[in-house]
């Protein structure tokens, strides 16, 4: 039996990375440790996490590929106590976020029980691309060909300087 998929029609051709990221989100969705994200800036980001209990060296940060990925793992130093009630847990835990393309982690510190890490989301670059416009065939004008140029007269695609091309 296969499952239902958003990306399962035959107009979304291409967009399984997208499937794939999505699966591993749901499979992140356990809500511990519990986090914020909030915009600082234009294009900054911050994730705090409430990883109370934990020290510098219990956690570890990587990004790995397009996720960042937080661990926690407490060392269990419960030997020898005697507990009447054990209501704080020393608790592992697995955190992702699927971070878009090109978002650069700038740091991440610990204050008072709070995991902060920054985020920069760069500054998309405005592309404008001219496109030259030829003429084909024999009509009062040079001919554009595809490849380099062979003989005079002959001007490869996207190397016809504007105005060279009258009748």
């Amino acid at each position: 039996m296969s499952r239902s998929s958003l990306f399962g029609s035959p107009l979304f051709l291409g967009f399984d990375h997208l499937e794939q990221m999505l699966d591993r989100v749901a499979k992140n969705a356990d809500g511990y440790p519990p986090y914020n994200i909030e915009q600082t800036a234009e294009n900054r980001l911050r994730i705090t996490l409430a990883v109370a209990g934990f020290s510098m060296d219990d956690l570890q940060i990587t990004q790995e590929d397009n996720q960042l990925v937080v661990r926690g793992k407490q060392r269990d130093e419960s030997e020898g106590r005697v507990f009447l009630h054990r209501g704080i847990a020393a608790r592992q835990f697995h955190r992702a976020f699927v971070l878009a393309e090109g978002i650069d982690v700038e740091g991440a510190w610990l204050d008072n029980g709070l995991l902060h890490i920054d985020l920069k989301r760069p500054q998309p670059a405005v592309r404008v691309k001219a496109i030259q416009i030829g003429m084909r065939g024999s009509q009062g004008g040079r001919a554009v060909v595809q490849g380099s140029p062979q003989e005079e007269g002959q001007v490869a695609v996207g190397q016809v300087p504007v105005g060279q091309i009258t009748g």
